[in-house]
């Protein structure tokens, strides 16, 4: 019988294929005992298509299904299934058959699992929020509590520093009176440190009490401008008892026995810098007090070298970092008294110490050899002397400033041209630096940033290329300090492009 007669004979009331097409599709659904199973040859019969062109027979399964065995009946509580229904995917590719007793979902499949939305989801914030700035994850913390719960995770905040002003600590009530803030919102974020501007002995009291991390939390505190007293910079170091970097800028109201009263021997890094009741004998006070300094920062007009000997054996192991800023009474007699106390220095600043000299620099580059960084900035009785020492002693030297050394010419440069660890050189506003003098420089390999700013008579061919440059055109300027500056990562740090004429 061809598909259109079986097709007919389907339909036809009293046809004598009716049962037994019936009993073929879905056996025992009218009592018959036989238990339903899948044909072992792996053929699924599907129901006949309303276009009349009969049943279809689709090959699917493993043969681990193709010899299953007849399984029990469905449970009596599902409905059989409809004779117009296809059967479920699962049936065509091999599955557990729903007709067979299969689990009821197959049945009736519930929704899919829901995910949150890609807005929300933590996983992908967690990896978008690393691309944006501090001030930009300010602004996001405030689109929704999922993102303010994703950013506020300290991983997002590390290395960063607050700065609170003394107008911004207080909110004022609508009775005038004024209310601190609430500092929940730092906490969550597990700021290390804070930089307060402007505040006073009662304002650090009060940001002692509100903040939860200030006892054991708080690693660093910077006061800038601020009119804290001995006295509360007494509480403010017996409370906080975390703090191990404490910077002074500006604040003039605190005295020499403020630092003998509060200073603790945990502070490993120290910062002073335009207060002016800081003179020798706070630097008494730092020298005892602090044996495990590591770094200090020191600007003080009235420092004299009685003051630099001070140091002993205890900050010799210790301080690796010793910056003297602007100590105009500072001579080679401090230096003599540095090099023999501090011996282990890796960094060593100078700048605007007007009264150091040649026999000065002399005595560091034969004393100092670990000396990674130097800096002789607005020195002006710096010659090109100076530098020949230390391109003979300082074979680790890795940055050198000269900026505003208005003595130096190219026979100094000629010197640092054998300097094969130098990555860094600053020449700003010398002014009798000149081409010849720059030609020496290219020879150094490992410079990896060099600075021309101000009003030195440099070209850009000097620069351009080791060989002499073609009589036209000229070399592009775009392409002056390519060859000193190969990586593209740090295009920011170059200074004097365009020539070197006039930097920013």
């Amino acid at each position: 019988m061809t598909g259109v007669a079986r097709q007919t004979a389907w339909h036809e009331p009293g046809a004598p294929g009716r049962e037994r097409a019936r009993k073929m599709s879905s056996p025992g659904i009218d009592g018959d005992p036989k238990p339903p199973c899948l044909p072992r040859n792996g053929l699924v019969k599907l129901p006949g298509q309303p276009n009349g062109l009969g049943a279809a027979s689709i090959t699917k399964g493993t043969p681990a299904t193709k010899n299953r065995p007849c399984q029990p009946p469905p449970p009596p509580t599902l409905p059989p299934p409809s004779l117009a229904a296809p059967l479920p995917r699962a049936a065509l590719a091999g599955g557990p058959c729903p007709l067979a007793g299969g689990p009821a979902s197959a049945l009736a499949p519930g929704p899919p699992a829901e995910r949150p939305p890609l807005a929300t989801d933590e996983k992908i914030l967690n990896g978008l929020f690393w691309y944006f700035s501090a001030c930009e994850k300010c602004v996001l913390a405030q689109v929704c509590k999922a993102w303010r719960r994703v950013l506020y995770q300290p991983k997002f905040w590390a290395g960063l520093t607050p700065v609170l002003h003394a107008k911004e600590l207080y909110n004022v009530l609508p009775g005038g009176e004024k209310e601190f803030v609430n500092l929940q919102g730092f906490a969550a974020r597990g700021f290390e440190g804070f930089c307060l501007v402007g505040v006073s002995d009662l304002d650090i009291c009060e940001f002692i009490d509100n903040y939860a991390l200030s006892k054991k939390g708080v690693k660093a505190m910077s006061l800038k401008r601020s009119t804290i007293t001995d006295a509360g910079l007494e509480v403010m170091l017996e409370q906080m008892q975390g703090v191990v970097r404490l910077e002074l800028s500006g604040c003039n109201d605190f005295t020499e026995a403020g630092l003998w009263s509060s200073l603790s021997a945990r502070i490993t890094s120290l910062s002073v810098s335009d207060c002016i009741n800081v003179a020798d004998d706070a630097i008494a006070a730092i020298s005892q007090l602090l044996p495990n300094l590591a770094e200090l920062s020191l600007q003080a007009y009235h420092v004299t070298d009685t003051a630099l000997a001070y140091f002993t054996a205890r900050q010799g192991h210790s301080t690796h970092t010793l910056r003297l800023l602007s100590c105009w009474e500072i001579t080679n007699h401090g230096v003599v008294n540095v090099v023999h106390s501090l011996p282990n220095l890796t960094a060593l600043s100078l700048s605007g110490c007007s009264k150091v000299t040649d026999d000065g620099v002399e005595l560091v580059a034969e004393n100092l050899r670990k000396l990674r960084s130097l800096d002789l900035s607005w020195c002006p009785r710096i010659t090109d002397m100076a530098l020949e020492y230390v391109a003979c002693d300082l074979h680790r030297l890795e940055e050198l400033v000269l900026d505003r050394c208005v003595r130096i010419t190219d026979t100094g440069l000629s010197y640092l041209s054998t300097m094969s660890s130098l990555r860094s050189l600053y020449l700003r506003w010398c002014c009798q630096v000149q081409d010849f003098g720059l030609k020496h420089l290219l020879a150094l390999g490992s410079l990896r940033l060099l600075s021309l700013a101000g009003e030195a008579p440099v070209s850009t061919l000097t620069l351009s290329s080791d060989h002499p440059p073609p009589p036209s055109p000229p070399a592009q300027p775009a392409r002056s300090l390519c060859k000193l500056t190969p990586g593209a990562d740090t295009p920011s740090r170059v200074r004097g492009g365009g020539g070197g004429r006039r930097g920013h």
